[in-house]
Order: C-alpha cells, then structure tokens, then sequence
C-alpha cells in the first residue's frame, strides 16, 4: 500500500481547482483526486488530461456537491489526507437569477461533503480545506475596514447568503464532531482561467474580442464605483497549500487577499490601456450587470493569515491583468467569438 499522502480537489475544473492542482503536482508527490461534473468544462485542465490517462498519480471521479450518494462515494473510494473544498456555485449575479441551485449546491453541498468524511470515519485522519468566501462580509461600513475576521456577516447576494451557512457548517462539524476543518474567506481574487461572468475577466474578454474584430469598440460595465483589493489567483493557491501543510490550527477562520485596492473603473481603465484599441474604446453602462444589491467595500485585513504562515503575495496587480487579458487574447486566438456575456 502506497504511504503518499491522498488529496482531494472539489471544483478542479475550475480557475482555483485547475492551478492548485498546477502547484500540487509541481510541489508534492501526492496522489491528486479531482471531483468534477461529467459535464464539467475541461478547458482549463487541457494540459493536464495526458497525466490523468496515465493513471499514475492524477485521477478525475464523478461526484455533484447536489448528489449525497455521490459524494459519499468519493469520500468512501479516496480516503483523502486533505481535502480542498473549491466546488461551488460561485458566480454571484447568477445567483439572483437561480437561488435555489446556489442554496443547495453552496450550503447543502457543504453539509454532504463534511457528513461524508464523519460517516467514513475520517475525522481523526482528514484536514479540510472549506473554501468560504469575502462576499460573507457583504455591505461593511466604512469605519469597519479594513475587513478582519471578526467582522459580522451581512450577505448581499443569494451566493453570498450561502456561504454564510459553508461557513457556519464549517464551524459547526468542527466544534460538534471534531473534524479538521480550517475554513478561508478569499477576497477579489482573478488571473487566467477566471469565468468570464467576473467583471474584470468580462472587460478582459471584451477587449481581445475588439481586439480580434468581432465586437464593436463598446464595452458594458456595471458598477464601476466598487472598491476590490485585487490578490491572483495563483498567490490564492499558494495560500491554499500553506494552510493545510504548515502547522495547521482545526477550527481557525482566515481572511486572504492581495494588497492592491482600486475602483473596478481603475481596474477597467488599466486593461483598455493595455489595448492598441485603447483610443477607440467606449463604455456602456448595462443595467443587466448591476446587482440589487453590492458589496461594494471588500478590502480585507490579512494580517492574521500572514502572521501564522509567513505568507506574502508575489503577483503585482499589473502582472495579474496583463496575464488575465493575455488568457482571454489566446482563447479568442483559438476558439474565436465568445458568448456576449
């Protein structure tokens, strides 16, 4: 029997999932499961598949955060050292439109996951990474910030209402049942692979579509008044990987995040300025891309992640979107028009 630590990925389809996987691989000689979807979106694992078809130490398996059966399944068939909980249903203005799917897939998906690893008999041997997020802070007043962990929820979104309850699932098998469980609030986080329903990958993919020549010199916006504190993604996963692997504390919250703070109009301007389109650019405002609701104060105080883990991000906020349209300028480069969105 093999003595190489186990671990599971939910979401490894995903922007987070697919670059831990990336680190995993790179920095450990871990045996690495992904759960996906069957009909999960391979893109952003295309240059892992060769591994995963030598069936040496990458394995995909089927499981939906939805289906109890099938977690429990890939609790039961991987036994995982460390888990990385990223599966979600993580966009939230499509939460406005679909609650119920973010509700169960978010919250309940939380509930099967942590009951699987119980009900397995893994409390003592499992450390669990439960990925909540910054949208849990939600409309903070300004004489709150910066955001540390002892800031109260106040959800402004169905998706982020959802993972006020990962969080308190999170907190609740821990106290109650004794699982392993550190739990993360990540802010603004972005870079390539980010879904193109994100504001900053949505102005992204705008512009290499103008730039390509299939869209008009227009691009929609939402609310340009925001404020983000802007961290990458592969920073974010970096984080990930120190967390369960450097003298872990069960139990603890963390807030993570970058150290560049800026109106998403800021962040907007920097991307046109990166275009040789940039002199013909236009912005419209589309109401569909407004929320009822924003969080439009999300600035995080990490002081707490960084005094345990010696953690420091390595991404300039320049590098972070020059990468990030550079994704997009390849995708259309290879798949040409994207869906309008």
């Amino acid at each position: 029997m093999s003595s190489r630590k186990k671990v599971l990925i939910t979401g490894i389809t995903g922007m987070v999932g697919s670059h831990l996987a990336d680190l995993l691989i790179k920095e450990t000689d871990w045996i690495i499961y992904g759960m996906c979807r069957w009909r999960s979106p391979l893109n952003n694992v295309q240059h892992l598949l060769k591994l995963a078809n030598s069936n040496t130490r990458l394995h995909f398996i089927y499981g939906d955060l939805c289906d109890a059966l099938s977690i429990n399944k890939v609790i039961k068939e991987t036994k995982p050292d460390y888990v990385y909980h990223l599966a979600a249903q993580s966009y939230p203005q499509t939460s406005f439109y679909m609650s119920d799917i973010t509700m169960d897939t978010n919250t309940n998906g939380t509930l099967r996951l942590l009951e699987a690893i119980k009900e397995n008999n893994l409390i003592k041997k499992t450390l669990i990474h439960i990925c909540s997020s910054s949208e849990v802070f939600g409309k903070v007043p300004k004489n709150m910030l910066p955001i540390n962990e002892k800031c109260g929820y106040h959800p402004a979104s169905p998706y982020a209402i959802s993972k006020v309850g990962t969080d308190l699932f999170a907190k609740y098998y821990h106290e109650a049942y004794g699982l392993k469980v550190l739990t993360t609030r990540m802010f603004t986080h972005t870079g390539p692979r980010r879904g193109d329903v994100f504001a900053e990958s949505s102005f992204a993919k705008q512009i290499a579509l103008i730039e390509a020549g299939f869209s008009r010199p227009i691009i929609k916006v939402g609310n340009l008044e925001s404020l983000r504190t802007f961290a990458d993604v592969r920073d974010a996963v970096n984080a990930y990987y120190l967390l369960l692997t450097k003298n872990p504390k069960s139990g603890e919250f963390y807030n993570i995040g970058g150290e560049f703070t800026c109106k998403v109009g800021e962040m907007l301007k920097f991307l046109i300025n990166l275009s040789n389109k940039k002199n013909e650019i236009k912005i419209l405002k589309d109401k569909k891309r407004m929320r009822p609701i924003d969080a439009d104060l999300q600035i995080p105080d990490t002081s707490k992640f960084k005094k345990k883990y010696k953690w420091k991000p390595k991404y300039s906020f320049e590098q972070t979107m020059t990468d990030l349209l550079n994704y997009w300028r390849e995708e259309i480069k290879k798949n040409g028009s994207q869906l309008d969105r």
